[in-house]
């Protein structure tokens, strides 16, 4: 079997969410060097292997210092709060010298919280949410854009460059969707463009397909998703069906492959734009590669963002050569790391730095429109 270590840590990750087996020929936690990981829940498999697969070409070039670099992973579904306990026993318990985490805005928050109080690095590799470097936490950095990096990029595209006028926006009601669709319609606003027509939908796949149903018998010239990945496809699974051939927006997390079947996700391919800037096709071909030789699947946004902020704490702690984590949040903030997502380095209140530019999805990715 090829990379049996890694593969048997990245099983034992997943069926327990507790603790990974150290590589072989550690004879102590002083050998090791641990990073956190935080995840939504036991069905954020993908967060998990992009983590793994950074890890593991870490330990290929040799670790760090005759160190092993590890992973330790928390679910933080449960009551509200349950988060706040995971970070806390991944600082103080398992001694993990940064965070990294691929979860809701509201767990972020919660992160964010710990992290400050206990002073340890932590990047988030999913939440969008604006709010989170509000704050000014020296602490916290973002290698997601956020729904307002996104929203700016978006209404450009809609209302400077395809000079569009009659938007249509669809919101769900969990935290997230809320962020998102009243970040974009305030950016709207300020820009001084034409206000778009909005419209809430629950949970309900039906409701949101009747939903879509009736926007594409109205004149919209546009569409606007800032919905869960269950009700974005549905809506665009019944947009499709309706033959109603209009431009389709969506923030990044709805293209969650954790949430979606391949087929799925495949419903929006050359379909959903999303502002994500461009990516590094080269590195984003061979980490697919290797991704799909390990799992048999393709990643997606979360497994790519993830493999990207744990890549940037081992570069980071590599620069700052010792467990020092001032010194660590230092480098955190001063280099620019390569990804497969492009190239992330952070502004002073955390933020990723760059123009993120309309991409069309294709395979769960964005890749530049043709």
């Amino acid at each position: 079997m090829k990379y049996p270590i890694f593969l048997a840590s990245i099983f034992l990750t997943l069926n327990g969410l507790n603790s990974l087996i150290p590589f072989t020929g550690l004879n102590s936690q002083d050998d090791i060097i641990k990073i956190g990981l935080l995840i939504q829940d036991k069905e954020s498999v993908a967060a998990v292997r992009g983590a793994e697969l950074a890890i593991h070409h870490a330990n290929l070039q040799g670790g760090f210092s005759g160190k092993k670099f590890s992973l330790v992973v928390r679910s933080m579904e449960g009551p509200w709060g349950t988060g706040s306990k995971q970070a806390v026993d991944l600082i103080f318990n398992e001694k993990v010298w940064a965070l990294t985490g691929c979860h809701d805005g509201r767990n972020a928050h919660l992160v964010e919280q710990a992290a400050t109080k206990s002073i340890v690095p932590y990047i988030s590799a999913w939440s969008s949410d604006p709010t989170l470097s509000q704050a000014f936490v020296p602490w916290f950095f973002n290698c997601v854009p956020t729904d307002r990096q996104q929203a700016v990029s978006i209404i450009k595209s809609i209302y400077d460059v395809f000079k569009l006028r009659k938007i249509t926006v669809i919101s769900g009601k969990d935290y997230d969707s809320n962020m998102a669709s009243a970040t974009f319609l305030k950016a709207v606003k300020a820009a001084g463009k034409p206000e778009p027509v909005i419209h809430y939908t629950g949970e309900s796949s039906k409701d949101a397909e009747i939903l879509a149903g009736k926007i594409s018998d109205s004149d919209s010239e546009c569409l606007v998703l800032f919905c869960n990945p269950e009700i974005s496809t549905a809506i665009v699974r019944k947009i499709d069906q309706k033959n109603h051939r209009i431009p389709v927006y969506s923030f990044l997390t709805a293209a969650d492959e954790n949430k979606l079947s391949p087929a799925a996700l495949g419903l929006f391919d050359n379909i959903v734009n999303m502002a994500s800037g461009e990516w590094d096709l080269n590195k984003n071909m061979e980490f697919r590669k290797e991704y799909f030789n390990l799992y048999n699947s393709l990643p997606g946004m979360i497994a790519s963002y993830s493999y990207d902020a744990t890549g940037l704490l081992i570069e980071a702690i590599r620069r700052s050569g010792k467990n020092d984590r001032e010194l660590i949040e230092k480098t955190v903030k001063e280099i620019t790391y390569h990804g497969v997502t492009g190239d992330i380095s952070f502004d002073d209140k955390g933020n990723r730095k760059g123009d993120f530019s309309i991409m069309v999805l294709k395979d769960g990715v964005p890749y530049k429109p043709e």
